[in-house]
């Protein structure tokens, strides 16, 4: 049997362009953007093609506007977009394609800003660590900082690097390099270096990329890769969940590319914290009663390099209500409120993961009896630390957590 089906005009191109306009483009680009009867982009990207357009220019308003609904009123025309070099690095073709198939599109980049820095610097992309901080907190690039890392960070404008040398200097990475390559591939490329603790560069070009070699000293804030972070690395009241009680509480919680956790009773917010930290692509939702606490946990997450947990004030289960699904929640410490936990299991979704922690004997007995009604698996926790005993030394007995963990049918 054969397919008469017709293939679907491809009535979008996107073009990835450069700081050296037209002469960077191949032929294919420069047809694209010639042909089009309306040429999409940024003012600078409009001017460089100039010469070259003969459709109707249009700029991206102000604010920008994420739903595309200027190129989506012109399907079936001869639309251009143009963007910084790849499309799809952080770029304009991301958002094109939450919207337009992509058997509707053509795309043509141009090498990234990335691509260009480690160019120019030598370095193997597979070994450095990129991140855009185009438009986002400066502390998401806290995580990356370890002692012989390379970064490449995409910055938002001249000021940024300055931010950043502060940033690192604060932290005691302060003999850090910072190589700042600024308008990449064009006639005003420029390369310029100084020590983080030393940083006096000025006039610097809004269109930049900032390289940065971590060194540091052994008092700098370095944020570990394994689950179980020190507890002086959080700003408690001493209402944190432990160090090694959060690492196999962690580990109960199986974080997920992509998923989103509750963590009710937040406290310091180091559960939800170190649930994003697994993963850029994870998201947290801390509900915490007590403001100061709420405020707290704000802090705590803008130092630890995640700045978009959530806080939600509010005392559980009313504050649950309007929150997103979750795909794992975590309830911790001294409640035995049932019905928190009753509307937890609620709002799971369905082969969502539960954890629970108990210091009480109240929240205890309450998790026996959902164990004994629901099943998954229950856990005793017993902790020692040596401490001093007069002249001498003794184990010290923590508080025993049970834990309950349950995955929802």
């Amino acid at each position: 049997m054969s397919n008469n089906k017709q293939p679907t005009p491809k009535w979008l191109t996107i073009v990835g362009i450069g700081e050296d306009g037209v002469a960077g483009l191949g032929d294919e680009a420069k047809r694209s953007i010639a042909e089009a009867e309306f040429v999409f982009g940024g003012t600078r990207h409009l001017a460089l093609v100039g010469s070259l357009a003969k459709g109707e220019a249009r700029a991206w308003p102000t604010p920008f506007d994420t739903e595309m609904r200027d190129v989506l009123a012109l399907a079936g025309k001869k639309v251009c977009v143009l963007a910084s070099g790849d499309p799809f690095f952080h770029g304009v073709g991301v958002t094109l394609t939450r919207k337009v198939a992509v058997d509707e599109m053509r795309v043509i980049p141009a090498p990234s800003a990335m691509s260009l820095a480690a160019a120019r610097l030598g370095w193997a992309l597979q070994d450095v660590e990129t991140i855009s901080l185009h438009g986002r907190s400066l502390d998401l690039i806290r995580p990356l900082l370890h002692p012989g890392t390379r970064i490449l960070a995409l910055t938002s404008d001249g000021d940024a690097p300055a931010a950043i040398a502060r940033l690192l200097t604060e932290l005691d990475f302060g003999a850090s390099r910072l190589t700042i390559l600024e308008a990449l591939g064009g006639p005003n490329e420029k390369l310029r270096s100084a020590r983080a603790d030393a940083f006096d560069l000025e006039m610097i070009n809004p269109l930049n990329v900032l390289a940065i070699e971590i060194d540091s000293t052994p008092e700098a804030r370095v944020l570990p890769l394994t689950s179980g972070l020190a507890d002086h690395l959080f700003e408690h009241d001493g209402q944190i969940t432990k160090r090694e009680i959060r690492a196999i509480t962690l580990s109960a919680l199986a974080p997920r590319r992509g998923e989103l956790l509750w963590d009710i009773g937040a406290g310091s917010g180091s559960i939800g914290i170190e649930w994003m930290l697994t993963h850029p692509s994870l998201r947290a939702i801390a509900v915490e009663a007590d403001p100061t606490r709420a405020a707290r946990i704000h802090r705590n997450a803008s130092h630890c390099g995640v700045p978009d947990l959530v806080v939600v004030e509010g005392s559980a289960p009313k504050a649950l209500a309007k929150l997103g699904t979750p795909d794992a929640i975590f309830i911790g410490g001294g409640g035995s409120d049932s019905g928190v936990l009753g509307a937890a299991i609620k709002a799971l979704r369905v082969g969502g993961r539960l954890v629970a922690n108990a210091v009480t004997l109240e929240m205890e007995a309450l998790l026996l009896v959902h164990h004994a009604s629901l099943g998954g698996d229950l856990t005793r926790i017993a902790l020692s630390r040596v401490s001093p005993v007069g002249s001498m030394q003794a184990w010290r007995p923590a508080m025993p957590v049970t834990q309950w963990s349950w995955v929802k049918p």
